[in-house]
């Protein structure tokens, strides 16, 4: 019955502290030796002790690696990006959004929501949903306690006569009340009409 009862133990440690904690084997030795554990008690004061500063140590350092919120909307920025571009336009422009819209996408990102104090920064919200079929929209950055838009990207198709098919990255900021088209830059697709918004 002692083996049952020590396996059903070591099992439930197991699970319940996802394989994290293993039991200590000197404590099944004790048990079923009947012998008295060789630690004293100022020993185990001192474990405690020290298992407790690591633990805060682990704590400081996670609250201080929290990420930053600009930080995480310029990678939502990247995944709306691609969602808009979807698995027909995605990879005839990636490179070239990759070494010369996206760079800049995150220059204004930084630098007009760098500005933000730092509770406005924590409440940042950025939509979910691209525009498809043939709308500009690719994501907007919002205050997300007061629904107040900060910055809105977006892509314009245009055909260019003898030339193609251009996609012009622009945005728009609350600066001006979104009145200004400022470039962020263009990139060639083709002379062919491209496909739909997340197709």
């Amino acid at each position: 019955m002692k083996k049952w009862l020590q396996k059903t133990l070591v099992f439930l440690v197991a699970f319940l502290t996802l394989g994290i904690i293993t039991p200590n084997h000197s404590i099944w030795d004790s048990l079923e030796n009947g012998q008295q554990s060789n630690r004293t008690p100022s020993a185990d004061y001192k474990n405690v002790e020290a298992s407790n500063d690591s633990v805060e140590k682990v704590l400081s350092d996670e609250s201080e690696e929290s990420p930053d919120p600009i930080d995480t909307i310029i990678q939502m920025a990247k995944e709306q990006s691609y969602i808009k571009f979807g698995s027909k336009i995605a990879p005839v422009i990636e490179d070239e959004f990759e070494q010369k819209i996206f760079p800049h996408i995150e220059k204004v990102i930084a630098s007009t929501l760098g500005s933000l104090d730092d509770e406005s920064k924590n409440y940042l919200t950025i939509s979910e949903q691209p525009g498809g079929n043939y709308s500009e929209k690719i994501f907007h950055i919002a205050n997300g306690r007061t629904g107040q838009e900060l910055l809105r990207f977006h892509v314009r198709t245009e055909k260019r006569p003898l030339e193609g098919y251009y996609y012009n990255f622009h945005y728009h900021t609350y600066e001006d009340d979104f009145v200004t088209h400022h470039t962020i830059g263009d990139i060639y697709y083709s002379k062919n009409t491209p496909p739909k918004w997340l197709s």
